[in-house]
């Protein structure tokens, strides 16, 4: 059974950048019922009782019922995406990543305020609903990219790309304070982004 990431902070840990009324509503509600539909997409599905959702992911053609990949595609995406989101927030968070994570970011994007330029505008050109992602591979090379809905760089590149940082530009995650100033809200994001956790998923991706 998948279950929701534990928060390592309150719910109005975050203000003022993102309100406890948003935290409550999007992990409570629209990450728990993901959640929820993910596990009982999954027991129709008995050869991914046990597996962990990436695999899922890249095994995804395997599940012949259209409608029944959907569902996975979707409450997967909104599981995983989620759980990412939310373990790369801190109230501790902002400024800018140091070490390794630093100097790919250097490497691949000229520097930082590049990197955040491109992953600002990849979350405010993204239509509707949907998230901007920094991803990595396993040589190390980082790249900025957005999917719609709850797709995201596993699902797309078959697991060649894994996201390390994702911004839920769904109206979900920033109307209840920022109504339509999604740039707003991409702004105060990186007031709480804890590139610590970004740098250990980093890591994670290259082992």
């Amino acid at each position: 059974m998948y279950k929701q990431i534990e928060l390592k902070y309150n719910y109005n840990a975050l203000e003022p950048h993102i309100d406890e009324l948003t935290m409550i509503t999007h992990y409570t509600k629209h990450h728990a019922a993901y959640t929820n539909n993910l596990n009982a997409a999954i027991e129709k599905l008995p050869q991914f009782s046990d597996k962990p959702i990436e695999e899922v992911f890249i095994r995804l053609s395997e599940i012949s019922d259209a409608a029944l990949k959907t569902a996975v595609i979707n409450n997967g995406g909104g599981f995983y995406n989620h759980n990412l989101y939310f373990s790369t927030l801190s109230p501790d968070g902002g400024g800018k990543p140091t070490g390794e994570l630093a100097g790919q970011i250097e490497k691949d994007f000229g520097d930082f305020e590049t990197l955040k330029e491109k992953l600002s505008g990849a979350a405010a050109t993204r239509f509707g609903s949907g998230w901007a992602w920094l991803s990595a591979n396993k040589k190390g090379d980082l790249k900025v990219s957005s999917t719609p809905n709850q797709d995201n760089p596993i699902i797309e590149s078959i697991g060649e790309w894994t996201p390390i940082l994702g911004i839920d530009v769904w109206e979900h995650a920033y109307y209840l304070k920022y109504k339509n100033l999604r740039a707003d809200y991409i702004k105060a994001f990186f007031e709480v982004v804890d590139w610590k956790e970004v740098a250990d998923n980093y890591s994670k991706v290259k082992a």
